[in-house]
């Protein structure tokens, strides 16, 4: 008994002594520290999940942030829009970084939309009959991923339109995603599903066209109906408003010439657009270029070449440059600083100054590189001093005002892939431009690249804020933590 009673006086005591005092103090404050960094966590966990924009993003390629254009598009959306994912909310996220990714943007795009985007993860194992709901959609295979529907309209998703592989392994017939598409994929279905009448556009095949998936894809992704109609076989769609001829490297036949001849003159009634692009492996086209003289434009004997530093892209490529504009489909470019390029393409002469004018030109140091020039022929010797058009448009009007058009572009290489999708050009905005303006449609055009998550560091390249990061980080930090260790093991040392 007199042991304890001596154990209960000397812990009383010790709680009563100024090293315990201390001891618990800093028991406290570490306690109290640690349930705050939890209480904290757990407020914004729950702050992020009802507000997604509050994630940020601190890749240095904005990996989960959306685009501008994606932004505005889903904050001005006028009627409600709901994706089905076919899959529970863990099972889509565990296909992968790329699909957290895709969930995250997601997110951010039922934010910003005020109520009008809707995403749900329909379990269809669970719920089977949900595809019955949507017998235009091809079930055969399982690659749609979603559906998305506005009211009565809908339209299925696939997974290979919400990322992009990299073509190495899909070569070989592995699927390795090195990219997320789903804002552009999101917001394309978005707008077609919401566009009561779309505007048909055909393009023309049967002559050995070059590649236009490029073009095809951004038209088609801006809400558009687009169409292949070959004119050996069939005529074109009556209620298509465009057709475009690209770069065919046979020549159009006489029956396909008078073909699209009928369709623009449209019982003369007018109000349709061919866009034809020549083909740079084949100049000799006479009765493509018979068409086109009609409408008050001739193409050149040749390829444009520019000497003008301020327009080159490159001075090892005279054939490769910037274009200046003419004043027409500019109004509703994003940014009219940014110049349209062109590669390897034919000069167009304006034969008809009251019905034809240039909408590209190249700059007055120009010139015409002859298709059968020899080692002879020198640049300075085809430059003549006046701008040479490399886009330009023929216009025939109807008792009612009503328009065709015939617009033609020297160079189907200014429409490939790599020239498209770059945001430093105006390539792909300025074609839909024309297709928006032509159509009304000057309010509805986006343009989004994909987004890759490999670049994960912080996006910081100015030369100052690296170096005042490094100093924070690498002294300031450290050297802060080491003068509390120092002080607070003074202090302890003299209880």
């Amino acid at each position: 008994m007199e042991n304890k009673q001596k154990t209960s006086k000397g812990f009383k005591a010790f709680l009563r002594s100024r090293k315990a005092r201390h001891g618990s103090v800093a028991v406290a404050i570490v306690i109290a520290a640690v349930a705050l960094v939890v209480m904290l966590n757990i407020v914004i966990g729950l702050l992020v999940d009802r507000f997604p924009n509050l994630k940020m993003d601190m890749t240095g390629s904005n990996a989960y942030a959306l685009s501008e254009e994606t932004e505005d598009f889903m904050s001005h959306l006028k009627k409600d829009v709901t994706m089905n994912i076919l899959s529970t909310e863990s099972d889509f996220a565990a296909n992968g970084e790329y699909f957290v990714q895709a969930k995250n943007l997601l997110e951010k795009m039922e934010s910003v939309s005020d109520g009008r985007f809707t995403v749900k993860y329909v379990d269809v194992t669970a719920n089977p009959s949900f595809t019955n709901n949507y017998k235009n959609i091809d079930w055969s295979s399982n690659k749609t991923m979603a559906v998305m529907e506005s009211g009565e309209q809908y339209q299925g998703v696939k997974t290979d339109d919400c990322f992009s592989y990299n073509q190495e392994y899909l070569a070989s017939g592995y699927y390795q995603i090195e990219g997320t598409t789903i804002e552009q994929a999101v917001v394309t279905t978005a707008m077609k599903i919401t566009t009561e009448d779309q505007v048909v556009v055909d393009f023309i095949t049967g002559n050995q066209e070059t590649n236009f998936t490029a073009l095809k894809s951004l038209i088609s992704n801006n809400a558009y109906d687009v169409r292949e109609v070959s004119l050996l076989t069939g005529d074109l769609d009556e209620d298509a408003k465009f057709a475009v001829v690209f770069a065919p490297k046979v020549d159009l036949d006489a029956s396909a010439v008078e073909k699209l001849e009928k369709w623009l003159d449209n019982d003369g009634k007018y109000g349709r657009t061919l866009i034809y692009i020549p083909s740079p492996e084949n100049a000799q086209t006479p009765n493509a270029e018979a068409m086109i003289e009609k409408w008050g434009m001739k193409l050149t004997d040749g390829f444009v070449y520019e000497t003008s530093e301020d327009h080159l892209l490159s001075r090892s490529d005279m054939f490769v440059f910037v274009t200046d504009y003419n004043n027409y489909y500019t109004d509703n470019l994003k940014n009219k600083d940014i110049p349209v390029v062109v590669y390897q393409t034919r000069g167009i002469d304006i034969t008809d100054t009251e019905n034809a004018h240039a909408l590209l030109n190249a700059s007055d140091r120009a010139g015409v590189f002859p298709l059968d020039a020899d080692d002879s022929f020198k640049p300075e010797d085809g430059i003549t001093g006046k701008q040479i058009s490399v886009a330009a448009e023929g216009i025939k009007k109807g008792t009612d005002n009503a328009e065709s058009k015939l617009i033609v572009f020297g160079s189907d290489r200014m429409f490939a892939s790599e020239f498209m999708a770059m945001n430093s050009i105006n390539n792909a905005d300025f074609i839909l431009n024309i297709f928006n303006t032509i159509s009304d449609k000057t309010d509805e055009s986006v343009s989004i690249t994909g987004k890759s998550i490999n670049k994960t560091e912080l996006g910081v390249t100015d030369v100052n804020t690296t170096g005042a990061m490094n100093i924070i980080f690498i002294a300031v930090v450290p050297l802060a933590v080491l003068i509390v260790g120092i002080v607070v093991w003074l202090r302890r040392r003299h209880l």
